[in-house]
């Protein structure tokens, strides 16, 4: 994205209703303000609401005469907007959660579902499965560190490595069990370095 400087021509332009300017500030800022609210707001609807509410401000403001001084900062001043309407925006819909009988927000489930449970049990054999067909070495050293989660000094010592070698080992064991998992799930096998 290519960022634009604004001058009081600009401005003028906008606030007389210049179909090309109004047409290029709503595309420059779609794309601006996009950005801001996807990683802040839920859904599409509201990421919409926001953004209109501050064009519709902002033009409000530019169209009373002398209401930007300094034109270059239009855009600080549409992103000022933005974050107000951001912030009116997470009140009125903090105020209007669903709430329980009893006045209480209603907790999410904790637990998981059937379709998690078997997923899991699935995933956990297969994992079972691969870490058997491995060589003993690097099943040992897998197992060690990420299943038994024993502490690095205790699996050099009983490997007889120092720590360094024991992170080559680490990663050769890896990228052998991925080997390992890209063929059986029918992946991509990365080529090893």
């Amino acid at each position: 994205m290519q960022f634009q400087s604004f001058d009081a021509a600009y401005i003028e332009s906008l606030c007389a209703g210049d179909p090309a300017t109004e047409e290029h500030f709503v595309a420059y800022f779609t794309e601006l303000l996009h950005l801001k609210l996807r990683s802040r707001l839920q859904s599409r609807h509201a990421v919409e609401d926001v953004r209109q509410e501050t064009f519709a401000r902002v033009l409000a403001v530019l169209r009373k005469d002398g209401a930007l001084r300094q034109p270059e900062r239009l855009g600080a001043f549409v992103n000022t907007v933005c974050n107000n309407v951001l912030l009116e925006h997470y009140r009125s819909s903090s105020r209007s959660q669903s709430i329980d009988e009893e006045g209480q927000p209603e907790l999410p489930s904790t637990g998981i579902d059937v379709m998690d449970h078997v997923a899991a049990q699935q995933l956990k054999a297969k994992v079972h499965e691969i870490l058997v067909g491995l060589p003993v070495r690097e099943r040992a050293l897998l197992k060690a560190v990420f299943l038994d989660e024993q502490d690095r000094d205790e699996v050099c010592r009983e490997f007889g490595v120092d720590r360094e070698y024991l992170r080559v080992l680490l990663y050769r064991a890896k990228q052998e069990f991925k080997t390992e998992y890209m063929k059986r799930i029918g992946g991509p096998v990365a080529k090893r370095t």
